[in-house]
């Protein structure tokens, strides 16, 4: 048995499942070839945000242990690797409220000998998408260091290349790892790069959804992703932000609409069932936060897992065909 086969079974599994909710559905329904990348990279992905999301360590360590982490992503180092290990041990294990999250720190070395498996264009692709990532993660911290103040992002560019750099790049190396694995993918007539154009609205849709839907939940958080707001204003009165909020979904609407150009021109029907799944979640829970009252919707929106299964189900026979994708994409969109 293969290094890769015991890394995927090891980690790719209950560990993987129990911090990935409902993407593990996707992670699982991957044809063989591009699930063991895909899983590893988001498993990588999920530990350097739960060090960049654990707010009762102070902004500066979580910087520092993000560096760190990139850097051993990157090119292994004993040294480093012994400091970041100390640190996850002290300051991150036991202040983790979920236990997926700390067991996921426990074994965060695994994540990176797994990684050390890897070899040529997805390895690049991997440790590419995870400089990104950590990327965005540092700025997050940067600009909400947890410190119980109230911030809301600058500008309209600054939301965009955060979606970018925590999901749009995602869609970017989804398309790379089929082009490494699966270069057949694709539809006649569509390119990589148109592909890599759809992938990176796809993502950054996604990541429009969770912020969101997200909103009271980052507002009592002491963040407000929605752009060109003083803290003043909004804690007088958070009814300011509905219009931009609605601007932002209609915009969500506009990236989830590439997300389904990629989705109906990917050739495979396991592969477009496993892109298509979280494609389709996402439509249902942005219908249904169009139709939540503001002062619900602080309160946090989410599908049930009904609805998550009805999905499912309907999905297996609708992705046999592009057209069946787009029938149920516009069913659950309302």
């Amino acid at each position: 048995m293969s290094d890769e086969s015991h890394h995927e079974r090891e980690l790719g599994g209950q560990l993987l499942a129990s911090v990935s909710r409902s993407f593990y559905l996707t992670l699982k329904a991957l044809p063989r070839e591009l699930r063991e990348p895909i899983s590893l990279a988001y498993l990588l992905a999920r530990t350097a945000d739960t060090i960049a999301d654990t707010a009762t360590v102070p902004a500066a360590v979580r910087i520092e242990c993000l560096n760190d982490f990139e850097a051993l992503v990157q090119s292994p180092g004993e040294e480093t690797k012994a400091r970041l290990s100390a640190r996850i041990a002290t300051d991150f294990v036991s202040r983790q409220t979920d236990d997926a999250e700390r067991r996921l720190m426990e074994r965060f070395s695994d994540g990176l000998a797994w990684l050390a498996t890897m070899r040529g264009a997805g390895l690049a692709a991997i440790q590419q998408v995870l400089q990104r990532i950590i990327h965005g993660q540092r700025l997050d911290i940067q600009r909400f260091p947890a410190d119980g103040a109230l911030r809301c992002l600058s500008t309209d560019a600054e939301l965009d290349e955060y979606t970018w750099l925590v999901a749009g790049c995602v869609g970017e190396f989804w398309t790379e790892m089929c082009a490494i694995e699966r270069p057949d993918s694709f539809a006649p007539g569509v390119t990589a790069e148109q592909m890599k154009l759809w992938g990176a609205r796809f993502g950054k849709g996604l990541q429009l959804i969770n912020i969101l839907r997200d909103l009271g939940e980052d507002l009592r958080d002491g963040r407000c992703y929605l752009p060109g707001f003083s803290a003043q204003d909004i804690q007088q009165d958070n009814r300011l932000l509905l219009p931009a909020w609605k601007h932002w979904l209609s915009l969500c609407r506009d990236h989830l609409i590439c997300g389904l150009s990629y989705v109906q021109n990917l050739t495979d029907g396991k592969l477009r069932y496993a892109t298509a799944l979280p494609l389709l979640i996402g439509v249902k829970t942005l219908a249904r936060m169009e139709k939540t009252p503001w002062e619900s919707l602080l309160q946090g929106v989410k599908i049930s897992r009904l609805d998550v299964a009805m999905i499912l189900a309907e999905a297996a026979l609708a992705c046999r065909s592009p057209e069946g994708v787009a029938k149920l994409y516009n069913k659950l969109a309302g």
